[in-house]
């Protein structure tokens, strides 16, 4: 998976997408990339959980695993990064080949299965100034005989170098992780992860939870209740998907791992939108699945969501997409005649929350 950043579409998109991701970070490690060098329009900018965002756009975990690029990812004009995931301990992840796109689709299908370097690798890189607002996404080793330990020791560890903190507890490529979803085994984590982060010493980041977008209507309320009541700051909606509605790319559907990309759009946001009914608009959600336009991005924001975080988008659209969004979200601030995003946010949640996800109409064109 790559968001060809730098590099040349048409190229990345011919080679294997394990290899053009790597070609891409080390692209941005060199500096070969497009710099954003027009600041902000100041009414893309938010504080949320005491952290002031320039504006709403994130890249999602995944892309930068290991903390490498997280400088170029703010020059290209992002206004936050997420990295990871991170497990307390390196691991490869699942057998290769375990990552599959489809043009025609707009999707991709993964079963990375988190591989990473490990947190005291990111740890050392994150150490050094990074200038913007960093999240952390903490996961546990697929062999741990204790996740709930993981977790905890990863938010111990890296709270000194997060602007928040992400507990990733929906991806479906570690087998048994989204069990920790389940109300009795989710209120035991939160509750021992609040508590280490509270026995930290200094500022205290913020905490999201991210959940899975195949978790049920009804189970919601219940799971949200206890996201709510744990302590935790804010909610991620969503993860990749395990259903394939929307595919039409037969090899893509035959494929075990975890759905993204345009076919996600309309799961994700509808789950989006019902959770922030369920907080009653009180609790920050970063909405997440499916935004390759300027369009989508605005339908996540009316959704719900205060921040957004996208990546496979990148890989079909190109990076010019990040400015096509501002432009659109500072169109659409105008048009409310308004001074900020605030008004924008919600404002079509009970509309999304009653879709169907088979008939629910997504936002169209390039933006």
């Amino acid at each position: 998976m790559n968001p060809l950043f730098g590099l040349g579409q048409a190229l990345m998109l011919a080679l294997d997408p394990e290899r053009a991701h790597e070609l891409t970070i080390k692209s941005l490690e060199m500096g070969i990339y497009p710099r954003n060098l027009v600041p902000d329009d100041r009414r893309l900018r938010q504080t949320i959980c005491g952290l002031e965002f320039p504006n709403p756009i994130g890249i999602a975990p995944g892309f930068d695993k290991n903390a490498r690029v997280a400088t170029a990812l703010f020059n290209m004009g992002f206004g936050f990064v997420e990295v990871g995931t991170l497990t307390p301990q390196p691991q490869p992840g699942n057998p290769a080949p375990r990552v599959f796109r489809s043009a025609g689709d707009r999707a991709v299908v993964n079963r990375l299965g988190f591989n990473n370097e490990g947190q005291a690798a990111a740890l050392e890189r994150l150490r050094k100034s990074v200038p913007g607002i960093i999240g952390v996404n903490v996961g546990a080793n697929k062999t741990s005989e204790d996740r709930v330990a993981d977790y905890v020791e990863g938010v111990s560890r890296m709270a000194p170098v997060a602007s928040y903190l992400t507990v990733n507890i929906s991806s479906p490529n570690t087998p048994g992780l989204r069990d920790l979803q389940a109300p009795k085994e989710l209120a035991r984590l939160l509750t021992q992860v609040v508590k280490a982060r509270a026995a930290l010493p200094g500022d205290k980041p913020p905490l999201f939870v991210k959940l899975a977008p195949d978790l049920a209507d009804a189970d919601l309320p219940e799971i949200v209740g206890i996201i709510q009541g744990s302590g935790a700051e804010g909610i991620i909606v969503s993860n990749t998907s395990l259903s394939r509605d929307g595919l039409t790319d037969p090899s893509l559907i035959a494929e075990q791992g975890g759905l993204s990309g345009r076919p996600l759009f309309a799961r994700s946001t509808r789950m989006l939108a019902q959770v922030y009914r369920l907080t009653a608009g009180t609790m920050p959600l970063i909405g997440v699945g499916g935004i390759d336009s300027a369009e989508a991005a605005l339908a996540k924001i009316e959704a719900g969501a205060s921040l957004i975080q996208m990546y496979t988008g990148l890989i079909f659209e190109g990076p010019d997409l990040i400015n096509r969004i501002k432009r659109r979200l500072v169109q659409a601030v105008a048009e409310a005649r308004a001074e900020s995003l605030a008004p924008i946010v919600g404002r079509r949640a009970e509309e999304w929350a009653l879709k169907t996800v088979e008939g629910s109409d997504r936002p169209g064109g390039n933006g």
